[in-house]
């Protein structure tokens, strides 16, 4: 139990830390959007496409993580959950965060900062489940370890999908993963408005990016 105990405390520590860094990778992300801007000009087909490409990614992502959290049913790190999106991913949440970010980023219409982005969490998602994945496997022991041998980290194995006849759902993980996730629209009314504010000089531009 203690045992248990300090290992259900570590993985809260690596969710605070993750946490942290990615509001710091956010605040990078305020800056870039602030003092720059995409080589493409804006109201143009090739900047609105990307913002548009960006705007279904972000969409997806609201989607997918809404999905997972059917299944999570508050018992994330209590019980391995191994259906659904957790048969063919073994972190399908940060695979459907890595896609909003990479919508984040096209809403500066940049092609260079959509991939940038989504790069760049996916790092820290890469680093930070390498923690995870042992206090898990501290705490299912061979299951989890067979598990990790199956299922890839994020991009997801189709092959591997297996299901479950009914659900125990928790509405309130749902609704608190659905609003989560709709955070990520607040990049498209940012990136039109420093759109704007860059279109009448209001606000410095620093460097382009295509």
């Amino acid at each position: 139990m203690l045992a248990l105990l300090r290992n259900e405390n570590s993985l809260e520590t690596i969710q605070i830390v993750r946490k942290s860094v990615l509001l710091l990778v956010a605040l990078g992300g305020v800056f870039v959007l602030v003092f720059g801007e995409s080589k493409w000009p804006d109201g143009g087909f090739t900047h609105e496409a990307i913002e548009l490409i960006g705007f279904c990614l972000i969409v997806f992502c609201i989607l997918g993580r809404t999905w997972c959290a059917l299944y999570i049913g508050g018992l994330k790190n209590k019980t391995l959950i191994s259906v659904g999106p957790y048969s063919i991913s073994r972190n399908p949440l940060y695979f459907f965060s890595i896609i909003g970010a990479a919508g984040i980023g096209a809403q500066m219409g940049s092609v260079v900062i959509t991939f940038a982005v989504a790069i760049v969490v996916w790092t820290i998602f890469h680093i930070l489940t390498f923690s995870e994945e042992r206090a898990l496997s501290e705490n299912f022991g061979e299951v989890y370890r067979d598990y990790l041998a199956r299922v890839p980290r994020f991009f997801p194995k189709l092959s591997l999908w297996r299901d479950v006849d009914s659900l125990t759902i928790n509405p309130r993980i749902v609704r608190a993963t659905f609003f989560d996730a709709c955070i990520f629209l607040i990049a498209i009314p940012l990136g039109d408005g420093f759109d704007y504010l860059h279109g009448i000089g209001a606000v410095p531009v620093f460097f382009q990016v295509p």
